[in-house]
């Protein structure tokens, strides 16, 4: 080999190692700094949902303490799948997250085409709320009480129209109590939660699973009549609902929101977002404000969100398959 040759070899190789460098740079230098431009948040539904206010929170919190704007860029579709696999094919770099929430765990059987795998492809960050989901009928419905309600859609098998959004726990959580409960009542799907509480006070639905955010003010104002909440404890904002549980035994469902990042994103960035989020979750105004729509805290490091991010995904697949539920 020439001395030409070895010294461009040599200068080749002094360039490979300082781009190797700049590679590892994200563990050590440029994530202190993070983020230096906005970050986007993904959410896989529509504006003005229970998912986009979390993130719209989260989001303005984030941008208050971090320096820049954490904006929301809705990419509603496929059960929240669209927005999911933008956020997967998006750069490591932490500037694209996602706003996780249970249809995330219900798509991956529900689902069995996707482009992606969830549990591998999105690392978990943190959670941020979990909100019940709450079984309210309209007042055409004579039933007070769950074994009341049971009663009634055994001596009406079929009859009874469940309100829901395909794919959601709006759907499953009423599959899940027919499961368990040992009824039959029929899936009526909507494209959203707000057209479903329409037709649920119109009558033309029986009962919905409704989330508790979207519902609460129609309890309180007594046009619908909550049976009961979905989460294994009572809601701190319908404290004299009983939950499903105490009828049922067993039985659990929650909605739950969190962020998560596309797999292999630094771990410094997931680390400092997990820190500030879990920040946010001790700050009295974010704490006020989840309690108004009946959400509480799902503060924890990354894996404890993994884990559940995980045991969701494996409860909802057995329902899925029993209901033999079809997404959209």
């Amino acid at each position: 080999m020439s001395n030409v040759l070895k010294l461009s070899r040599r200068r080749f190789l002094r360039a490979a190692g300082g781009a190797a460098a700049l590679a590892t740079l994200p563990s050590a230098a440029w994530t202190q700094s993070y983020p230096t431009r906005p970050v986007r948040i993904i959410v896989g539904f529509s504006p003005g949902g229970p998912t986009d206010i979390v993130a719209r929170l989260i989001g303005q919190y984030l941008s208050e303490r971090l320096g820049q704007q954490f904006v929301i860029e809705n990419r509603p579709g496929a059960g929240g799948n669209i927005g999911t696999e933008a956020v997967i094919r998006a750069q490591l770099d932490g500037y694209t997250l996602l706003l996780v929430n249970a249809a995330n765990a219900i798509s991956a059987t529900l689902y069995p085409n996707l482009n992606f795998t969830f549990l591998k492809d999105i690392a978990p960050i943190a959670g941020v709320v979990r909100v019940p989901n709450v079984m309210e009928v309209s007042p055409s419905v004579p039933a007070k009480t769950v074994p009341e309600f049971i009663g009634y859609a055994k001596a009406n098998p079929g009859k009874i129209n469940m309100a829901g959004v395909n794919g959601t726990t709006l759907q499953l959580a009423g599959e899940l109590f027919k499961m368990m409960a040992g009824i039959e009542m029929v899936h009526v799907p909507y494209r959203g939660a707000a057209p479903a509480v329409t037709d649920l006070l119109g009558g033309q639905a029986q009962v919905m699973f409704d989330n508790l955010s979207s519902s609460i003010e129609h309890i309180r104002a007594g046009k619908l009549r909550a049976l009961a909440v979905t989460t294994a404890t009572r809601s701190k904002a319908l404290p004299d609902v009983p939950t499903i549980g105490e009828f049922v035994p067993g039985y659990e469902a929650s909605a739950w929101q969190g962020i998560g990042a596309p797999n292999n994103t630094p771990a410094e960035i997931i680390n400092k977002l997990n820190t500030e989020i879990n920040t946010a979750l001790g700050d009295p105004r974010i704490k006020a404000r989840l309690s108004d729509f009946g959400g509480e805290a799902l503060s924890g490091s990354s894996n404890d969100f993994g884990t559940l991010i995980a045991d969701e995904t494996e409860k909802w697949a057995k329902v899925v398959k029993f209901s033999d539920a079809k997404p959209d």
